[in-house]
């Protein structure tokens, strides 16, 4: 199967898992953004559930396909989050995400899940996180040249994401910083480093949050459980 064959079959695998009456977490990404697709096909043949988008571009995507939509103002809990990740560490399924700029809106409803699923292709699968994928931190727009600053004093290396010619701005009004560091050793020792410098509002860490990935491959899909 080629990479588009690959996002497709581990979105169909994690749809499957879906059920009537759940209120979905719906992500980000290629490869989420399948996963709406054909959970918008079982809409169409009479399933009944509700998402929450984790982002609007998402929303966007839902509200055309038909898939009906809530918010926490109804619905403080989710049953299910079907997401994607920009690099899944094998062994303890950790995860870095939001190079799509939806961190923090993604993490929100992460933690709001009883579970989460996220699916891949094999070319996310890495032995370590970090290295040559950027980890994207969210920071406050307001004195953001200060708290790259301060980034940059602590070691991260950090790149302001720009769009246009322009800071990119996510769906939350913040900036990213991306963050070049290498193989990260402690993934839960790192977020809180970050979170402890002013200015920075979430990190792309997502530690011991993925109950399962699902991981489209060349032979087919493959399930990581934690």
């Amino acid at each position: 199967m080629d990479r588009d064959a690959q996002k497709r079959a581990a979105a169909a695998r994690a749809v499957a898992e879906v059920k009537p009456g759940m209120v979905l977490g719906l992500g980000s990404g290629s490869t989420a953004e399948i996963a709406v697709e054909l959970l918008a096909a079982r809409v169409a043949d009479g399933l009944k559930i509700a998402g929450i988008p984790t982002s609007e571009r998402t929303r966007a995507l839902a509200e055309r396909l038909g898939v009906p939509l809530t918010g926490f103002d109804a619905h403080a809990a989710i049953d299910l989050a079907i997401d994607g990740a920009d690099q899944v560490e094998r062994g303890t399924l950790n995860l870095i995400k939001g190079l799509g700029g939806a961190l923090m809106r993604e993490k929100i409803v992460a933690t709001a899940a009883a579970r989460l699923i996220i699916v891949v292709d094999q070319a996310k699968l890495v032995p370590r996180l970090g290295g040559q994928t950027a980890l994207p931190v969210e920071i406050a727009a307001f004195g953001w040249p200060s708290t790259v600053g301060r980034l940059e004093a602590a070691g991260y290396r950090p790149t302001l994401r720009q769009r246009d010619g322009a800071p990119f701005v996510t769906d939350g009004g913040n900036h990213i910083a991306d963050c070049a560091i290498a193989a990260i050793a402690d993934a839960a020792g790192l977020a809180t480093e970050l979170r402890a410098i002013v200015g920075v509002i979430e990190t792309g860490l997502f530690v011991g949050m993925a109950a399962k990935v699902i991981v489209g491959g060349p032979n087919g899909v493959e399930e990581l459980e934690r």
